[in-house]
């Protein structure tokens, strides 16, 4: 009896441990694309990745696919090194109403094409950095136009208005506050080297600077990335465009050259009308196109599914506060990226490529 017993028991322990266990791989199993859960980096919800991020989950639960979003895995190059890494983000709280971070690793992500060249180059922000060999196992799936551009304004009740290039500040030593905003890695550092404006040097000419924008500050001229739509990173044109009379300038043409050269970037004209005050279009530069990518390990079925489902359900990309649209003759390519064998499969069958 007391043998019959200790089998017993010992039967309930294996059963317990298996079971055990059996919860274990479940917990570890909660996400990933094994049970069509996969985790997407995106932004806030008001940023422009998080908004495409938004958008692919939408399209995605009607083909099955019930996408986990992380909505604070951005950040200039944190983006793609959480997806370059499996990274398993770190909780942190977001705003009332959208999905808490994801518990398991991120498995594929958004950003901006650019930034998604840079890294699997490796230059900019993300040269230099451990995660190096593993931005060359990135994989686009989707590239979804977003254009923004460089815009450069001097307030024109300021006592430099007559200024129409940025180099006549050092030749000229004048004492201006310069509010040079920092987006985009470093292009504007870029930017300022060619004009020869440092903090130091600006400061020296009794002039002042700064490289974040509070509401109301005082300054003569303004530069950075701009876009007409209330993302974080760009609402401040959409605001001093509104409170001030600005002077736009045009950027100096060998330095957009450099800009496409380095940096990929596209010679472009601010539009007429695109700001208050534009009255003629501007000369400048610009980017486009926010990439959904993932790992060379992504799914063949899931990046070809997520591809169909982009084209689809373009109408969603509408329905954003964001700029977002869809070109069929770009939608497969991002500068030197590859495109994922999935996706190509589809884009291939929609007869978009070749």
């Amino acid at each position: 009896m007391h043998s019959m017993r200790s089998v017993i028991v010992y039967v309930m322990l294996i059963l317990l441990a298996s079971l055990a266990g059996g919860f274990r791989l479940a917990s570890a199993q909660n996400t990933g694309y094994a049970v069509k859960k996969p985790d997407i980096g995106g932004a806030c919800a008001l940023c422009p990745w998080g908004a495409m991020a938004d958008v692919v989950r939408e399209a995605m639960l009607l083909y099955g696919w019930d996408v986990q979003i992380c909505h604070n895995c951005a950040g200039g190059a944190r983006a793609a090194r959480h997806v370059a890494s499996a990274l398993i983000p770190e909780p942190r709280a977001v705003a009332s109403g959208h999905m808490p971070t994801p518990k398991g690793p991120v498995d594929f992500g958004v950003t901006g094409a650019h930034y998604l060249q840079w890294a699997y180059e490796g230059i900019d922000f993300f040269a230099n950095t451990p995660e190096l060999p593993l931005y060359k196992k990135f994989r686009l799936v989707a590239n979804i136009q977003e254009p923004t551009y460089l815009i450069v304004a001097v307030k024109a009740d300021s006592r430099f208005s007559g200024i129409t290039d940025l180099s006549e500040i050092v030749k000229e030593r004048m004492p201006v506050k310069l509010l040079a905003i920092f987006r985009g890695g470093n292009l504007m550092r870029i930017i300022l080297d060619y004009y020869g404006l440092t903090q130091e040097k600006v400061e020296s000419f009794g002039g002042a600077y700064s490289t974040r924008y509070s509401e109301g500050e005082d300054f003569d001229i303004v530069m950075g990335i701009g876009s007409l739509v209330n993302a974080p990173e760009f609402r401040m044109w959409y605001r001093i465009s509104q409170i001030y009379d600005l002077k736009y300038l045009e950027v100096a043409e060998d330095l957009r050259e450099k800009l496409v050269k380095e940096r990929y970037l596209e010679q472009r004209n601010l539009p007429f009308g695109y700001l208050r005050g534009v009255d003629r279009p501007i000369p400048t530069v610009g980017r486009t196109g926010t990439a959904i990518y993932g790992r060379e390990d992504m799914p063949d079925d899931f990046a070809y599914t997520l591809a169909k489902a982009m084209d689809e359900q373009q109408h969603l990309l509408h329905w954003t506060h964001m700029n977002f649209s869809y070109n069929p003759h770009t939608v497969w390519k991002a500068f030197d990226v590859p495109l994922h064998p999935g996706a190509a499969r589809y884009y291939k069958e929609r007869g978009y490529m070749k």
